[in-house]
Parts: structure tokens; sequence; C-alpha cells
């Protein structure tokens, strides 16, 4: 079941947690924040598109992983952007890097909204989707959270045969995706995609004489209690955009990008790097 997000109900389709009214919001965000703005963001594509969530339900019973482990008692939801002006043209579902969202492709979706029809996703626990709390304690555990989510979001999209993208940390899970479900993947495209190797003696011996010191140590528990740098700018209240819109300046300059954001272009994407 997806659920259309129109220009004057993004408050009312979400209904989401807020400080009260005689109380300052310390950490200035919300979905209902995401997704305002994301369609400021979007105002600079020209393709119209659709906002959707995407119910995926508590989880398959075979999954590894059950994303119902949260105090919040809301459904578990996918948020995507579908661009369909080339609707019987091929699909190509795009799945973003760690710590983004759909919206950091904002410059691509012109262009290849012309020869596809394109649906981009917020994985969960990122973007405008659903953030459970974080259980996963292994590797298995957190492939499942991703892999098994995505396929719950394609069969209540009732897709099949597309092409997948993956850039970052998303050509991992698109790869990894791919393996466990080849009959729904028509190509598979992997954008500068994070992988991981298998350590050496010596690596893992450096890693554990670092874990024996007192820094290593804090920065284990810090890891292992799933505290994150995206949790360190929300802690920081309403300095913390002004630190990711530095970020995304420094991230996204000419010196790393060969091409520079606009003014425009770098505080519009701040607003989604929540």
């Amino acid at each position: 079941m997806s659920e259309t997000i129109r220009e004057n109900d993004v408050g009312s389709t979400l209904k989401t947690s807020r400080s009260s009214r005689f109380w300052p919001r310390w950490i200035p965000t919300s979905v209902d924040d995401i997704i305002a703005a994301e369609k400021r963001l979007l105002s600079v594509v020209k393709t119209g598109y659709v906002q959707e969530h995407v119910n995926i339900g508590s989880g398959p019973p075979g999954s590894k992983v059950r994303w119902f482990r949260s105090a919040s008692s809301e459904p578990r939801f996918i948020h995507s952007v579908t661009f369909d002006s080339k609707p019987d043209a091929p699909t190509l579902v795009m799945i973003h890097g760690y710590a983004a969202s759909q919206g950091f492709f904002f410059r691509n979706f012109d262009v290849l909204a012309y020869r596809f029809r394109v649906i981009a996703v917020d994985q969960l626990g990122w973007g405008a989707s659903s953030r459970p709390d974080f259980t996963c304690k292994s590797t298995e555990e957190t492939e499942a959270w991703f892999i098994d989510s995505f396929e719950e979001w394609r069969k209540a999209k009732n897709l099949s045969n597309f092409i997948l993208l993956g850039h970052s940390f998303g050509g991992y899970v698109a790869a990894k995706y791919a393996l466990k479900h080849p009959e729904h993947v028509q190509h598979l495209i992997l954008v500068g995609s994070a992988g991981f190797s298998s350590e050496s003696d010596a690596k893992s011996e450096r890693i554990t004489r670092f874990r024996a010191t007192w820094k290593g140590a804090v920065l284990n528990h810090l890891w292992e209690s799933n505290f994150t740098p995206q949790k360190l700018v929300r802690g920081l209240g309403p300095w913390g955009p002004n630190i990711v819109r530095k970020y995304t300046s420094a991230r996204f300059g000419t010196h790393s990008t060969g091409e520079i954001l606009t003014e425009e272009e770098s505080t519009l994407l701040t607003g989604i790097a929540r």
C-alpha cells in the first residue's frame, strides 16, 4: 500500500511527535520537515514527480530482522519519489549511499527521466523513511535490515525486471539484493560502490590494539551504541544545520566534483541532510 503526498497535506499525512508548543524545539527536524525540505530541493528539477510513503509492514516472517523493534507503534514505510515522464520506458530504481537520501541525486533526475521511469528511494532509517530502533548486531542482520525492507517495498510497488542503481553504500545494498533476488533485476549499476574486504592478520591486530586503548574503547562503545554522525549533528540542535551546510559546501565543491553547487542548491541540500 502506498500513500501519495500532495502539496497541502505534508503535515497531515504523517503524525510525527513534536515538542510541546511551550518549549523550543532543540532538534529542528521531523519527518514533515524533511518532506517539506525535499519539495524545496526538487523545485529545481524540471521533471514532474510524485512523493510516496509505501507501507512495508513489520517485516517478512522469515527475516533475520524484525523492524517493529521500536518504541513507536507507527507503521513502517519506505519513502520514494517517482519521475514518470516516460511511463512506458524501462524502470530505473536508485538507492542512495550512507547517511544520505534520494534527494542527493537531484542533479541527475532530469537527464535520467528523459530515458527512464525513475524511482528513487530513501533506505529504511534514512531520509523520510521510517526510523525504527536499529537492533542489528551482526553483518547478516544488518544486510537483512536493508535488503528485506527494500524487497517489501518492491512487493508493495509490484515491480519486477527493473534496472537497479546503487551509489556508495547503496551500491553494496544493491549488489547484495541482486544476488538474493536476481529474478527482479534486469541490470545492476554500481556507482562508486562501497565494499568490505576481509581483514588481514596485521590489520586485525592493529584494530585489536587500538580497541585496548581508552580512545578505542570509547569509540567502540559509541559504535556499538549506534552513535552516528547524524546523531551528533541533531544533538547540536540549532547549530547542526550550519555544520551540515559547511560539510555539503566542502564535499560537493569544485575541488571534489569539478562543478560547484550554487548557493541555493547547497542550502536546499542541507535541508534534507538530517
